[in-house]
């Protein structure tokens, strides 16, 4: 058979996460910041897709943005890299089956939550400075409009710090349990086209259904501040804002507060319980169940 069965992945995943939590720090880094670029790559990727697409295409539009921003994942996947979202699923099955502990999932955690945002971080300078996003220019060099890829990117940072903390936690659950999904689906595929086709369709849905991933938001929101930031006349007329309300929305404080930590939360959730949790207790625990029957049985015969 060409691909693992349930059960089978259950196991697998539950031994990548040991040795997942057993890395030393400095190849965790820097797979970490790896995955933060990869994750980048693909929504950069998505922003000038979605420049060039209608609005009034609606779901249309937002499926292309989606099924392009895949590749993301599929970098992380087959070259591999350490993502945070992903290990939301991997350390806690670990932990659950006793194979890894839960002091060695809270420090790959916060290793590889840093260095995804370091990662992201250093994409969204490269990108900005050798390529965003301005247009028109008045002789003063003021920048007096932004062009289609720069208001897609302000557009995608706006809607997602629009969002109240209850909204953002909910969308990071549905969120990270389709991303946990497609790794999962990707753990059972032993080869390369059968891991690309189970990295897009989960990520295409996540992305099409407007759920909320932390670490694509460590690069959406930045570049979306990054360019706000830089010409913030021209994001108000566009946006029919005043510059004050461009300054007030477009921080890294509000971004941390009302988007990355509610997210980060229900990215937790969604891999954690509801990926990494329910299959261990369909798969995993009563397999140990079984043999430590089987060992007692020994024992007394």
């Amino acid at each position: 058979m060409n691909f693992l069965s349930p059960a089978e992945i259950a196991a697998a995943c539950s031994k990548a996460g040991t040795g997942k939590s057993k890395l030393a720090f400095g190849p965790m880094f820097a797979l970490g910041i790896l995955a933060g670029v990869y994750i980048g790559f693909g929504a950069n990727l998505a922003t000038v897709v979605g420049a060039t697409w209608p609005p009034e295409l609606g779901g249309l539009s937002q499926f292309f943005f989606g099924a392009v921003f895949s590749v993301g994942l599929m970098l992380v996947v087959i070259g591999g890299a350490e993502l945070f979202t992903g290990n939301n699923m991997f350390l806690p099955i670990s932990c659950l089956n006793g194979e890894a502990t839960w002091g060695g999932l809270l420090y790959n955690w916060v290793v590889v939550f840093i260095a995804n945002f370091v990662g992201s971080l250093l994409l969204v300078y490269i990108v900005f400075m050798g390529l965003y996003y301005v247009g028109a220019t008045d002789t003063a060099g003021n920048v007096t409009a932004l062009s289609a890829t720069g208001t897609k990117a302000v557009a995608i940072a706006k809607g997602k710090l629009s969002l109240d903390w209850s909204q953002a936690f909910f969308r990071g659950i549905g969120c990270n349990w389709l991303v946990c999904m497609a790794v999962w689906l990707a753990m059972a595929s032993k080869d390369v086209v059968s891991k690309i086709f189970s990295c897009f369709f989960p990520i295409m849905a996540f992305v099409t259904s407007g759920f909320e991933h932390c670490v694509a938001n460590m690069y959406f929101i930045p570049m979306g501040i990054s360019v706000a930031q830089s010409a913030p006349g021209a994001v108000a007329q566009q946006f029919a804002m005043t510059p004050e309300a461009v300054t007030g929305l477009f921080t890294y404080s509000g971004f941390i507060m009302n988007n990355l930590i509610p997210v980060t939360l229900g990215n937790i959730v969604g891999g954690g319980v509801f990926v990494a949790g329910f299959y261990y207790f369909a798969y995993l625990r009563p397999a140990k169940k079984q043999k430590v029957s089987a060992s007692g049985k020994a024992a007394q015969a």
